[in-house]
């Protein structure tokens, strides 16, 4: 039998005391409402309601925060609202049942792990410390309180698998089914989060470490198998693809350099950190302020060159500390390096995953110093963890309550006053919500956000021309977002800028094809501009934006009368009976169409449909006398 097997009765305790954490910690979770990016994930996001159509359920719109890019994580949120609809219990149970599985496998990894070590420890028992810390560990609330942070939980689960089927496939009785396993693992999490890139080379490691000794061994026993799991970057790399760069809040060309960004993680892992080892206070957001100096953060830098150089001795010792240390920094480099997050740079949920890590170095290394008599501490601890994660829950009854929280712990944070601003502008507080605004834009003046919801409660007060200049600020600062531009375009053609107008209003259409206010409003800008020129006697221009804007609307019969009344003038009879044509078409009963159809028709001498067209019009206005005059002079329809 596999020395490695877990009794049974050992292995029931470890589920039900994991089972048992998760649910003390969060029962009070699942009467939480949906909170921010919760609303565009599952209240707004169309692709989760039909589950029969599963192809739109694996496609999630790039503004389905969280779920954009990530199919499985949508694919989870269909299967919730296939099952109860829009009621948020059902999201946060399978969230908690989620994550007590994920404890679960942390445990049995952890468990194999340690008896592949030299070290002399009980590790069942330090296995199941870990997990159950880990478990009802507060800084956790983020990641399993907010639905849409679903995505770090099944990134999390699936990397753990990832490790775990690699550890029992390297066991004898060695079985084929295992590596399979592990490399299914891996491509379920990148569909879920893109932490999961790093999950190949922490197997690698891991072989390394624990099972060949080096990596020239591992490869050589196992290149098919690693072969399989870098296969699933070219899935990721399509996925990331597919996002738009999440959604527009992800990469190196929104205004946020790799320099700052990664300065700022090094205060942000600090943070963390911290966080890990007193979890107070707790801040659903930090804001988007960035470190821009060196200077600044020398003592946090310092720090975390000191923590990777002492990680990086400890794997090349091939210890099981180093191992751990790489797992930490490798899980949280795709978020917390260089490339830029700009909407988040700082944000607690990351560390779901990496604070497994920092439980068992902490663990293991006070069991070193204290012995089995630590054992006994850390259940004490682990019920006051979960006794905070309660209370931390009972901040998530609404929006603002997190948000005055966050504001409370970051007075500097310029979001929460962007959201308080939002919260006051939906309660109809208008005069409420631009003093928040102006106070968001006091601490940051480049967030496009702010400048666009501060422009929005301007204009709804009257203040048109400054509501217009914060609409210009937040297309510069950022150009791709759609309603921006329609809003701006707006403005625009209400301040009767209308060629002005048509510039950030077909960029809206642009970026946003199937956008109808944004064709409709483009088209009415283009047709006022034609009626300008039109009247000033410029036909070829206004001509120009007839035919664009019947080319958006085909269906708008007047400015496919007044197209043909300036083709007519410009001596193109055959272009302008086309295009009257077409508005009778539309509009039957447009009797203006009828009588300038007539009127060309009897130029080009074709007298009978001219007269029928003239009987039309007459039919809907019998006294209108031009067209009495010119039924007169065709006289009466010729006999053949």
């Amino acid at each position: 039998m596999n020395g490695q097997r877990l009794p049974r009765r050992q292995l029931l305790l470890a589920l039900g005391l994991l089972a048992l954490a998760s649910a003390a910690a969060y029962y009070n979770a699942f009467s939480t409402p949906f909170v921010f990016d919760d609303q565009f994930a599952v209240v707004e996001n169309p692709t989760i309601r039909h589950l029969e159509k599963l192809g739109d359920v694996l496609r999630p719109p790039p503004y389905a925060a969280g779920a954009a890019g990530r199919p499985l994580v949508n694919l989870t949120l269909a299967l919730n609202y296939a099952l109860g609809g829009l009621q948020p219990w059902g999201y946060h149970a399978l969230n908690v049942a989620l994550h007590a599985l994920t404890a679960l496998t942390l445990f049995g990894l952890v468990r194999r792990t340690l008896k592949k070590t030299t070290l002399a420890v009980d590790s069942f028992s330090l296995a199941l410390t870990i997990a159950l810390l880990w478990t009802a560990h507060p800084l956790l609330t983020e990641s399993v309180t907010c639905v849409i942070q679903r995505n770090e939980i099944l990134a999390g689960l699936f990397y753990l698998l990832t490790l775990y089927c690699f550890v029992r496939g390297a066991e004898p009785p060695a079985r084929k089914i295992w590596p399979c396993l592990s490399v299914l693992a891996c491509l379920l999490g990148v569909t879920a989060k893109e932490i999961i890139v790093s999950a190949p080379l922490i197997v690698l490691l891991y072989d390394r470490t624990f099972v060949t000794g080096t990596f020239a061994a591992a490869w050589r026993m196992r290149r098919g198998f690693y072969l399989s799991l870098a296969s699933t970057w070219l899935v990721l790399a399509g996925l990331m693809l597919s996002s738009q760069n999440r959604g527009g809040t992800a990469g190196f060309d929104l205004g946020v350099s790799a320099w700052d960004y990664l300065l700022t993680q090094c205060r942000a892992i600090l943070i963390y950190l911290k966080l890990a080892l007193w979890p107070h206070p707790l801040v659903i957001d930090y804001g988007t302020d960035l470190t821009t100096r060196l200077i600044d953060i020398a003592p946090q830098a310092l720090l975390l060159i000191a923590l990777a150089g002492a990680t990086a001795v400890a794997v090349r010792r091939r210890s099981a500390f180093g191992f751990t240390g790489v797992c930490f920094f490798a899980i949280l480099a795709p978020s917390s390096s260089f490339v830029p997050l700009v909407t988040q740079p700082v944000a607690e949920h990351r560390m779901y995953l990496p604070l497994a890590a920092v439980c068992e170095l902490a663990i293991v290394a006070i069991y070193f110093v204290a012995g089995r008599r630590s054992l006994f501490v850390w259940p004490l601890l682990a019920l006051g963890f979960a006794a905070l994660t309660v209370a931390r829950n009972r901040d998530y009854r609404s929006e603002i309550t997190l948000t005055e929280s966050a504001l409370a712990a970051y007075p500097r944070n310029d979001r929460a006053y962007l959201n308080l601003g939002t919260f006051a502008s939906r309660e109809n507080r208008p005069a409420d919500a631009i003093r928040y605004y102006e106070k968001a834009l006091g601490q940051n003046p480049t967030a496009a956000d702010t400048q666009f919801d501060l422009a929005l409660v301007l204009e709804q007060t009257g203040r048109a021309s400054e509501a217009l200049d914060h609409y210009r600020e937040a297309v510069r600062l950022r150009p791709g977002v759609p309603s921006a531009q329609y809003h701006l375009g707006l403005a625009l053609a209400k301040a009767g800028r209308l060629a002005e107008a048509v510039v950030p209003l077909a960029e809206a259409l642009r970026l946003q094809p199937d956008s109808a206010a944004a064709r409709q409003s483009l088209a009415a800008a283009h047709a006022s501009l034609g009626n300008s020129d039109a009247q000033a006697g410029h036909l070829p221009a206004a001509i120009s934006h007839y035919e664009i804007t019947v080319r958006l609307d085909p269906h708008d019969a007047r400015t496919q009368n007044n197209l043909a009344n300036a083709l007519s003038q410009l001596g193109r009879p055959a272009d302008a009976i086309a295009h009257y044509e077409a508005a009778i078409t539309v509009a039957p009963d447009y009797t203006e169409a009828h009588f300038n159809l007539a009127s060309e028709l009897l130029a080009k001498g074709r007298l009978r449909e001219a007269r029928a067209h003239l009987l039309e019009v007459l039919r809907l206005k019998p006294d209108d006398t031009e067209a009495h005059r010119a039924l007169d002079q065709i006289g009466p329809t010729p006999v053949h």
